[in-house]
C-alpha cells in the first residue's frame, strides 16, 4: 500500500489568481416628449463673472458694482443651453440643450418610486451621454422668452427673462450594465424620471413647492 504523501507547506502552494473580467456596458436610445413647458436655466458669463469680481473685492464698500441696465432678450439667450447639431444633410444647426446629467439625476432621483434598487446603486448602472465639453443633449422644440418675477435673497421682487420649450422633446443615449439592471427597467426609471422633471421649476427641485415644469414622458425606447 502506497503511503500517502505528505502535504505542502503552504508556503509553497501555488498562489489562488483572481480572474475578472471586463464589465460590458450597451446602449438605449429613448425618445421622451414634454408633457409640460420646460425652462433651463445655465449660469450666464456676465452672473459668473459678477460674481468673482464681489469675491475678489478686498472691502465691503467695493463689493457692489454698479447695476447695468437689463437686457432681457440677452438675459433670455445667455440662460439657455445651446449646442450645435449636426443634420442628416450635412448642415450644423444650433438647437437649446439641457445638460445630460440633469436627466440621470431625474432617473436617480426616480428610485424613490420602487424598492430593490437605491439611489447609491443607480448612480453606477447607468449614466445619459452627451455632446461636447459641457455634455449636452439637444432639445427639439422652439424657444420663446419668458419674464417671471422671483424674490432675490433679501426679499425684494426682480424681473427675470428665460427662455422656455413648448412643445419639446429629446432623445437620449443611456449607457447602462445590463448584468446589473435590464433595458425595462432602465426605460422606466427614464418614464418615472420624467414624473420629478428637469430645469428649472420642476416637481423635484428643493427649493420649490409648486413646480410644474420641465416634466417629461418615454414615447419610444
Amino acid at each position: 500500500m502506497a503511503k500517502p504523501s505528505a502535504a505542502q507547506p503552504a508556503e509553497a502552494q501555488a498562489p489562488k489568481v483572481i480572474k475578472l473580467r471586463r464589465i460590458e456596458d450597451v446602449v438605449l436610445i429613448a425618445r421622451i416628449e414634454g408633457k409640460t413647458p420646460l425652462i433651463p436655466h445655465r449660469w450666464s458669463e456676465k452672473a459668473i463673472r459678477m460674481m468673482a469680481d464681489k469675491q475678489q473685492q478686498e472691502t465691503a464698500a467695493s463689493a457692489a458694482p454698479k447695476r447695468e441696465p437689463k437686457n432681457p432678450e440677452q438675459e433670455a439667450h445667455d440662460s439657455c443651453y445651446w449646442l450645435d447639431v449636426k443634420e442628416d444633410d450635412g448642415s450644423v444647426v444650433t438647437k437649446g440643450a439641457m445638460p445630460a446629467t440633469a436627466f440621470k439625476a431625474a432617473m436617480v432621483g426616480a428610485c424613490r418610486f420602487y424598492g430593490g434598487i437605491t439611489m447609491v446603486q443607480a448612480k453606477q448602472l447607468f449614466y445619459v451621454e452627451g455632446e461636447g465639453a459641457d455634455q449636452l443633449v439637444a432639445v427639439d422644440g422652439d424657444p420663446v422668452m419668458r419674464q417671471d418675477t422671483p424674490r432675490n435673497a433679501t426679499g425684494v421682487a426682480d424681473l427675470r427673462y428665460r427662455m422656455m420649450f413648448f412643445p419639446w422633446s429629446a432623445t437620449l443615449r443611456v449607457r447602462f450594465i445590463p448584468t446589473m439592471i435590464d433595458p425595462d427597467s432602465v426605460l422606466a426609471l427614464l418614464d418615472a424620471g420624467g414624473k420629478g422633471g428637469v430645469g428649472d421649476w420642476r416637481p423635484s427641485s428643493p427649493k420649490s413647492h409648486t413646480g410644474t415644469f420641465g416634466q417629461f414622458q418615454v414615447i419610444e425606447g
